[in-house]
């Protein structure tokens, strides 16, 4: 799927953990179609070499810090003046079996991948009202549907964006903010990479179309609930999965 280069031309846009994977590939894909994209990672400087664009900016915040999510936001309002595209990507992958789980690492997941979509969305919502409306599309992913041994935590999370990708698009409707999800399978990306060979080799035969997704397969359904091609959709949770559920 492709756009027009000035699909989005005019709209500002902010890509939460875009220093990579399908992050990055959003970023990139919105830029394309022709918006100014705010890339935002924690670690000041690690954007650089993605800036090469002159409609790419670069915002440093940890969205699990609620001091760095009002701070990058308001950076936004500053420079920008306005927010239409909000991409709540950024998230965190820990294993364990229930009985292993810590309760710092359940903290962590939960601060990143559930409470800073939130807090993402509350600052987002109010640039997006005071600009008669925008679009929010939040990252959650098929274990938050069907779950998975070993991923108690990282599944409640994203179940847990589902949820809120529900609750956010009635409440956010009246003011014609229109919020989806999009839900991948097993992506090729560097949150996956460690897995060892065996367990790639029987999660690629679980999937239907017989390959691993790749970040570029998700940016364009973001780009696509981002746009004017998807202005009357809202509230729904499109899977991007190559038919490991069906």
């Amino acid at each position: 799927m492709t756009f027009p280069p000035d699909a989005l031309a005019g709209r500002v846009a902010l890509v939460t953990g875009a220093g990579r994977g399908i992050g990055l590939a959003t970023a990139r894909a919105l830029l394309e179609a022709g918006a100014t994209v705010w890339f935002n990672a924690r670690t000041e400087g690690s954007l650089d070499p993605m800036l090469d664009h002159p409609n790419a900016r670069a915002v440093y915040f940890d969205v699990s810090d609620a001091a760095g999510v009002r701070q990058g936001f308001t950076k936004i309002q500053g420079e920008s003046r306005r927010l239409d595209i909000l991409v709540n990507n950024a998230g965190i992958l820990r294993d364990a079996v229930i009985e292993m789980a810590s309760v710092q690492m359940i903290d962590e997941v939960l601060a990143t991948n559930l409470r800073g979509l939130i807090l993402c969305s509350q600052y987002g919502a109010r640039l997006m009202a005071r600009a008669g409306g925008g679009s929010i599309v939040n990252l959650a992913s098929i274990m938050g549907r069907v779950g998975n041994t070993g991923q108690v935590v990282y599944a409640a999370s994203k179940a847990g964006v589902i949820g809120a990708t529900y609750s956010l698009a009635k409440e956010l409707a009246g003011r014609q903010i229109r919020v989806n999800a999009v839900a991948p399978g097993v992506i090729d990306t560097d949150m996956i990479a460690a897995l060892p060979e065996a367990k790639r080799d029987a999660l690629v035969a679980s999937i239907g179309l017989g390959r691993m997704g790749r970040a570029e397969d998700i940016a364009p359904v973001c780009v696509f609930l981002a746009s004017d091609a998807s202005r009357y959709v809202t509230g729904q949770v499109i899977g991007v999965d190559g038919g490991m559920v069906v």
